[in-house]
């Protein structure tokens, strides 16, 4: 059904003009992309480090469109949403009609298993033991030095983004 929703966004994303629309649609694909990492995965650090990332440039994105186009119409067409639906309906029915996507989940399932058996080899705590703990020291620390550098190049003093006349 995941799969589902996300075909449906893709082509959603074609339909729309409006920037807000476009980060909306973006923000749903990218829940549904982290849902469906993490239940691959293990766990869900993955994907909970993919949608934070995702949502910081939304919300740079979003400050970049109030600023600029911030008096543009929202127009919600409806027959957009009429198609919306009927592809929901028709991949839905397609899908559990079709005997391959009951492999398909099989496979999904079959995935999972082979996960749970190579449990240790797919842990986390393997970044954080003696071989690797040196990289993950030095990339906290550059991305700190990185947020410092940010920090003191940006110049307070030229105010918002949006210049007021």
């Amino acid at each position: 059904m995941i799969l589902i929703f996300m075909i449906i966004n893709t082509m959603l994303m074609l339909m729309f003009k409006h920037p807000l629309t476009c980060g909306m649609i973006l923000l749903n694909q990218t829940i549904l992309t982290a849902f469906m990492t993490g239940l691959m995965s293990l766990n869900f650090w993955y994907s909970y480090i993919l949608f934070l990332i995702m949502i910081g440039g939304m919300l740079i994105l979003f400050i970049y469109m109030t600023s600029i186009a911030s008096n543009e119409k929202f127009k919600f067409n409806k027959k957009f949403m009429y198609i919306y639906f009927m592809l929901l309906v028709i991949l839905s029915l397609w899908f559990y009609t079709n005997p391959n996507y009951m492999n398909l989940s099989m496979n999904i399932i079959d995935m999972k298993n082979f996960f749970f058996m190579f449990k240790n080899q797919f842990s986390m705590m393997k970044y954080f033991n003696y071989p690797n703990y040196f990289i993950m020291m030095m990339m906290i620390i550059y991305l700190f030095i990185t947020l410092i550098a940010i920090v003191k190049i940006t110049k307070f003093n030229y105010g918002a983004l949006r210049q007021k006349f």
